[in-house]
């Protein structure tokens, strides 16, 4: 009974934080009620800061825990961590989409006469995966007794990925309400951007729970896909149109400071 509810369990706390982190997306989208543009620059320092975020995730929650399990060994977290990326790379190469950033460009994937709106939250929607599957992978090795993983961690890396959601929501509802999209339209598209993270979330719980033996591969495939959408999407966000020299500090900053949470929290 008790096994049973506590299986359970695990996949009802990750979904419950890519919830958490799917409202963080929500919340990002709601400027768009204020006001049509935002400043370069603090667009700059949003997504450098959360580009420094999700790296600093990627190591302490996710690659540092799968080489000590294998005991120094390297060879199953290279292996599932240039999968994570090469998944990624290849879903970037079939799925329609567009960089918010650069909008102006010619759509990405396979060909499509898809509306520039459904493109747009596409893209984010794409590098969402990977962060969902990430926190079900985080909660799903914390309760499998892995000694390098704990539930405070899971959290931890949940809040990181909540708080570099912020300006993520913002990235996808601006350029939605400069193309003449009304607010609540706006904002209505940029939360659907986050949906597919709570789902992602709990099939990712559901996948470690099943494979504890591939745990290692399980954590490195989630931060070679995250490590992916960061040199990807979110940088070259972060430097379009401003100056680099915000981006940089503020990814260092953001770095920093999941780096703080994970040591002393983690």
């Amino acid at each position: 009974m008790l096994e049973s509810f506590a299986a359970l369990a695990v996949p009802l706390q990750a979904l419950l934080a890519g919830l958490f982190t799917a409202a963080m997306t929500a919340i990002g989208s709601a400027p768009v009620f204020f006001t049509r543009q935002v400043h370069p620059r603090l667009m700059a320092v949003m997504l450098g800061s959360a580009a420094g975020i999700m790296l600093a995730a990627s190591y302490w929650s996710l690659l540092a825990p799968a080489i000590r399990i294998t005991g120094g060994n390297w060879m199953q977290p290279a292996i599932g961590f240039l999968l994570g990326g090469g998944v990624l790379l290849l879903i970037d190469a079939i799925l329609p989409h567009i960089h918010p950033a650069l909008r102006d460009c010619p759509s990405e994937g396979v060909p499509t006469n898809w509306r520039r709106s459904v493109l747009l939250v596409l893209a984010v929607m794409l590098h969402n995966i990977p962060e969902g599957l990430t926190i079900g992978v985080a909660f799903g090795a914390a309760a499998s007794g892995i000694p390098e993983a704990s539930l405070t961690g899971a959290l931890v890396l949940a809040l990181g990925i909540g708080l570099q959601n912020l300006p993520e929501g913002l990235a996808v509802a601006m350029p939605l309400r400069c193309e003449g999209l009304s607010p609540l339209k706006s904002f209505l598209l940029g939360i659907l951007s986050g949906i597919v993270e709570p789902l992602a979330a709990l099939a990712g719980a559901l996948l470690s729970l099943s494979m504890d033996s591939a745990m290692p591969y399980a954590l490195s495939f989630a931060a070679g896909a995250m490590i992916y959408v960061v040199f990807e999407e979110l940088i070259p966000e972060a430097v379009a149109g401003s100056d680099g020299h915000y981006a940089t500090i503020s990814s260092m900053v953001g770095f920093t400071l999941m780096m703080v949470l994970e040591v002393a929290l983690g």
